[in-house]
């Protein structure tokens, strides 16, 4: 990857790194999502994290149960963390938007809030490669901040990255959109475990790509 196309969340989370792990470990709410997810896979499905951070609970909830995982995240700090957290899965330091997917090669691909720094035709891109990299029938977690927002500046856990997503109507919107069906959607609002943290809005849409 050219420097003048890395991903713009790599340096901040560089920086984060750990805390990020402890500062949404409580998520109750990404903890029953992943559980739905594990009650819809057969035994030894092949998934995809996108946007894996340190492992934990995502790759790590899915491969204790016996799946095949592969995280992909473009903060090298980050996978080196989850590379010795989650010995039982593989890790790529990688930029999802670049990385060659195979068509229909995965039962499950997992997007928890890892969209919030591309553009938004970006995130429509990647949704569609996501989409056909699932298998018919395979399923599809998508996890945001639904906020109707498109390049608004913020500092996150003391970082300053620039922000993106849809409203909630924008998001089943870009799921859709890719092909997809919502079978499942949830809110909750947390608050990160973080100095300074506020009460943010969460939405998990759980999504299936339908047999042919």
């Amino acid at each position: 990857m050219t420097e003048d196309r890395r991903h713009p969340a790599a340096e901040a989370f560089d920086a984060i790194g750990a805390d990020y792990e402890t500062a949404f470990a409580g998520s109750q709410a990404h903890h029953a999502s992943l559980e739905r997810l594990l009650g819809q896979l057969a035994p030894r499905s092949r998934v995809l994290d996108v946007g894996s951070g340190t492992g934990r609970p995502t790759a790590r909830t899915l491969a204790a149960a016996g799946h095949e995982v592969l995280g992909v995240d473009v903060s090298a700090v980050m996978v080196e963390l989850a590379a010795r957290r989650v010995p039982g899965a593989t890790f790529r330091n990688a930029d999802i938007r670049e990385v060659p997917l195979e068509q229909t090669g995965f039962d499950a691909v997992c997007v928890y809030f890892s969209l919030l720094q591309m553009s938004r035709e970006d995130q429509r891109s990647v949704l569609r490669r996501l989409a056909g990299a699932l298998r018919p029938g395979g399923h599809l977690v998508l996890a945001t901040v639904p906020l109707d927002v498109e390049g608004v500046s913020a500092v996150f856990m003391g970082q300053e990255v620039e922000v993106t997503s849809f409203g909630p109507a924008g998001c089943r919107t870009l799921v859709t959109g890719a092909g997809l069906t919502v079978t499942r959607e949830d809110d909750a609002v947390f608050t990160p475990a973080h100095p300074g943290a506020v009460p943010e809005p969460h939405l998990f849409l759980h999504c299936r790509r339908e047999p042919v």
